[in-house]
């Protein structure tokens, strides 16, 4: 995708930082709706998204990750260093797939946890930009992973479910444990 062109805010922006959603609650596991309107409000919105991933330290957020349920992915796996390489993704739907690839994951929405999960090596996805242009990009090994993940999070999984029952069991049981504790919220 081209270099967002789309960025073009006033100075007098307010970024508005979103806390993200942890797992538990129930926008992460219901799919988001498609995106209809593209206008002002969305953009702001994409924007708030790219603050609140970037003050979160992560390389992408889907809008259900602070709890909008809509059908928006934001993704810069250079994390700032290159802005030519973020990615909005509105609607975005996997059309290709190649290879198989295992590395360590995260998520913002499960701090403190990280897995192996094996992914697609290559993904194509399909979207629209924030002015509602569709367009095909295609990645390879973390940003592959990057667009498998955020697709997951609009369609109401995690990356846990790609993962053993024992695994994700286990993981399950350590939150409970902090939400008791009050640690978890």
């Amino acid at each position: 995708m081209q270099p967002s062109t789309m960025d073009h805010r006033p100075s007098t922006h307010a970024s508005m930082i979103y806390p993200i959603v942890k797992y538990g609650d129930p926008v992460l596991e219901r799919p988001a709706a498609a995106v209809t309107q593209f206008d002002g409000e969305l953009q702001k919105l994409i924007d708030d998204m790219f603050d609140s991933m970037y003050a979160a330290h992560g390389v992408g957020l889907a809008a259900t990750q602070i709890g909008i349920s809509k059908r928006i992915a934001v993704i810069d796996v250079t994390f700032k260093e290159d802005p030519s390489k973020k990615l909005v993704l509105v609607n975005p739907e996997i059309i290709k797939t190649e290879g198989r690839h295992t590395q360590q994951e995260g998520c913002l929405s499960l701090p403190e946890f990280r897995e192996n999960v094996t992914r697609p090596k290559v993904v194509t996805v399909r979207a629209q930009d924030a002015k509602g242009k569709w367009f095909e990009h295609t990645g390879e090994d973390l940003l592959a992973r990057a667009l498998m993940h955020e697709t997951d999070h609009l369609n109401g999984k995690l990356y846990i479910s790609h993962i053993s029952a024992l695994k994700r069991d286990l993981i399950k049981r350590k939150v409970k444990k902090l939400v008791k504790q009050g640690e978890w919220k």
